[in-house]
C-alpha cells in the first residue's frame, strides 16, 4: 500500500511537466524535482543509514556517560579519601591544591599558620624558571615595584630541615621549603615563609647518572625508584636531601606549568606579576593537634 506522502510525492512528479508552465520559479523546479525523486528512491538506504548512525551515537553517548560518571565519583572518592592537609592556592593564573606531608610536622604546622594568618595574600611568586620551579612566599614581594629584586623577604625565623629520603623527594609538583645557601647556613635550616613548587623536566639516563655521582659525593642515595619517578614524571633530583619537600600538588599542575613559562627579567621575576590572591586551608591533617 502506498503511503499518503507518497501519494503526493508521485503527484508532484507526475504532473511536473505541466506546473513548471505556470509555476514562475522555474529555474528552481527541476532541481526540486530531483532532491524529490533523489529521497524517493533513496529514501530506503538513508533511512537504514540514519538509524546506524542514531545507534552508534547512542551506544557511544552512554558510554561518555558514565566514563564522565566514574571519572567524578572517583574524584570525589579520592577528595574524601584525603587525610593529609589540603591548602588551595588562588593564583591570578588559576587555582593550585596541595596536600602536605605528616612526615614533616614542622613545616606543614608552619605553613598552615602563615596561610590561616593570610600572610601569603597578596604576595608574588617572584621567581620563575622554566623547566624548574616557581618559587613563592616573599612579603616584601606584596607592595614590591616593577623590576624589584626580590627573596630576601622572611618571618625572622627557620625552620629545621626535614628530609625524607628516598620517600619523599623532589618529583614533579613537589612542595619545598627554599632557604639561605650552605655557607651561612650549613645545618640547610629552611625559610620561615618561602617556598617553591617543582616543575623539573624529565630526566635522561645520562642526566640521572650525572646527578647521581653528585649526590654520591655528599653521600645521598638516589634509588631506583626515584631514578624511574624522575624519568618518567620529571623533576630535581640535584636538590634531594638539601632542601626540605613538605608537599605536593593534587591539583592544578597545568597552572604551575603555565606559570613557570612566562617570561621573566635577568632575575627571573615574571614581566607581568603573578599574584598569589589567597590562600585557604581546605582541610586539616588528621595528625594536626588542634
Amino acid at each position: 500500500m502506498i503511503s499518503p506522502f507518497l501519494n503526493i510525492r508521485l503527484f508532484v512528479f507526475y504532473f511536473s511537466d505541466e506546473m513548471v508552465n505556470f509555476v514562475y520559479f522555474y529555474p528552481y523546479f527541476h532541481l526540486l524535482n530531483f532532491f524529490f525523486r533523489f529521497l524517493l528512491f533513496g529514501g530506503e538506504f538513508f533511512r537504514t543509514f540514519a538509524q546506524n548512525i542514531q545507534n552508534m551515537l547512542k551506544k557511544y553517548f552512554y558510554l561518555v556517560l558514565v566514563l564522565f560518571l566514574f571519572a567524578f565519583v572517583s574524584s570525589v572518592a579520592a577528595r574524601k579519601k584525603e587525610k593529609r592537609a589540603v591548602v588551595r592556592i588562588e593564583t591570578s593564573c588559576g587555582v593550585i591544591r596541595v596536600a602536605l606531608f605528616d612526615e614533616t610536622p614542622l613545616h606543614r604546622n608552619n605553613f598552615l599558620k602563615l596561610a590561616s594568618e593570610g600572610f601569603y595574600d597578596g604576595t608574588l611568586f617572584h621567581r620563575c624558571i622554566k623547566d624548574f620551579m616557581i618559587q613563592g612566599g616573599d612579603p616584601e614581594s606584596r607592595t614590591a615595584k616593577k623590576g624589584q629584586l626580590l627573596g630576601e623577604g622572611d618571618t625572622g625565623y627557620t625552620i629545621p630541615a626535614e628530609f625524607c629520603l628516598p620517600y619523599i623527594y623532589h618529583w614533579r609538583g613537589a612542595l619545598a621549603a627554599a632557604r639561605e645557601p650552605d655557607d651561612v647556613n650549613p645545618e640547610q635550616n629552611s625559610s620561615g615563609c618561602q617556598f617553591y613548587i617543582v616543575y623539573g623536566k624529565k630526566q635522561a639516563p645520562g642526566d640521572i647518572k650525572k646527578v647521581r655521582a653528585m649526590l654520591d659525593e655528599k653521600d645521598i642515595q638516589l634509588t631506583p625508584q626515584m631514578s624511574d619517578d624522575y624519568q618518567m614524571r620529571g623533576g630535581t633530583p640535584h636538590l634531594d636531601g638539601q632542601y626540605t619537600v613538605f608537599g605536593e600538588v593534587i591539583e592544578g599542575m597545568d597552572v604551575v606549568k603555565q606559570i613557570q613559562a612566562v617570561a621573566t627579567d635577568k632575575n627571573d621575576r615574571p614581566l607581568e606579576d603573578v599574584v598569589i590572591q589567597k590562600m585557604a586551608i581546605e582541610q586539616y591533617s588528621k595528625n594536626k593537634k588542634k
